[in-house]
C-alpha cells in the first residue's frame, strides 16, 4: 500500500470517528433536553417560527446551498469529504438515538451543555482539521478562513451566537443561556483541536558550523531555512545566522 492511499484511508477513518463523536454529543446531551443550538438547525427553527416551513425542509435547503458554495470555493476534495460526512452522520444519529444508555446519561442541563460542547467541538474539530465539513453552517467559516484568514472557531462562534440571540424572542430565555454555554464550550474545544500539534517556533542559530547545521535541517528535518547576514558584537566575526521554523515536537530533534 503506497503512502498516498494509506493517508486517504486514515483521513476517512478520522472523519468517520469525528462524525461519531459529534452524533454522540448531540444524542447524549442536546436532543434529550431540548437545548437550542446554532448552525443550520438554529436557522431552521427561526424560519419555522416565522413562515411555518418544516424544520427538516429548511435544514435540507441550507445544506444544499452550503454544499454548492463549498464545492466552488473550497474544491472537489472538500466536497467529496463533506459528502462522506453527509452520508454517515445521519446513520450515527439514528444509532445513538435508539440507545437508552446514551440518551439518558444525565438530567442536569448545565452538565449537558458543557459535555455537549466538549463532544461537539471535538467531533467537529476532527472533521474540519482534515479539510472536510459536516455540512450546513460549518462551510461559511471555512470560506471566510480561506479568503480572509479569520480563524474558523471565531467565525463559527459569531454565527452561532447571532443565531442563538435571534431565538430569544420565541424560546425559553433560560434555554438560550444554556445554548450560549454550549456554543462557548464547543468553540473553545474546536479551537484547541484545530491547532493541536501545529504550534511552531521560530529558531535562529548562531554558529561557526552554520553550513553543516543548515544542511542537516534541510535533509533530516525536511524544513526550509533562511540565511541571515550577521556580525558578532564582541569579535566582529561575520558569518550567517541560520533561521528556520519548526513544530514544538521537532525542537528536541533540532537540538540534537
Amino acid at each position: 500500500m503506497n503512502n498516498k492511499l494509506f493517508k486517504k484511508i486514515i483521513e476517512i477513518i478520522i472523519i468517520v470517528i469525528g462524525n461519531a463523536i459529534l452524533a454522540f454529543g448531540i444524542c447524549g446531551f442536546i436532543t434529550p433536553h431540548g437545548i437550542i443550538v446554532g448552525g443550520a438547525s438554529g436557522i431552521g427553527l427561526i424560519v419555522k417560527q416565522i413562515t411555518g416551513i418544516p424544520l427538516s425542509l429548511v435544514v435540507y435547503a441550507i445544506n444544499i446551498i452550503m454544499f454548492i458554495i463549498g464545492y466552488f470555493y473550497l474544491g472537489k476534495a472538500f466536497a467529496a469529504k463533506t459528502l462522506l460526512s453527509t452520508l454517515i452522520f445521519p446513520t450515527f444519529l439514528t444509532f445513538f438515538e435508539n440507545m437508552p444508555s446514551v440518551t439518558h446519561l444525565t438530567s442536569d442541563l448545565l452538565l449537558s451543555s458543557v459535555y455537549a460542547g466538549i463532544f461537539v467541538g471535538g467531533g467537529l474539530g476532527l472533521v474540519l482539521r482534515l479539510g472536510a465539513s459536516t455540512g450546513g453552517m460549518d462551510i461559511p467559516p471555512l470560506v471566510i478562513n480561506k479568503k480572509m484568514g479569520i480563524p474558523v472557531s471565531v467565525s463559527m462562534y459569531v454565527f452561532d451566537f447571532i443565531i442563538l440571540l435571534m431565538q430569544v424572542f420565541y424560546t425559553d430565555k433560560e434555554m438560550v443561556l444554556y445554548g450560549i454555554v454550549l456554543v462557548a464550550t464547543y468553540t473553545l474545544v474546536l479551537d484547541k483541536v484545530l491547532v493541536f500539534g501545529k504550534a511552531q517556533t521560530e529558531v535562529m542559530i548562531v554558529s561557526k558550523e552554520y553550513e553543516k547545521i543548515n544542511n542537516v535541517i534541510i535533509q533530516e528535518l525536511d524544513r526550509g531555512t533562511t540565511m541571515l547576514k550577521s556580525i558578532s558584537g564582541h569579535m566582529k566575526n561575520e558569518y550567517p545566522v541560520v533561521m528556520t521554523v519548526v513544530s514544538n515536537r521537532e525542537l528536541p530533534k533540532l537540538n540534537d
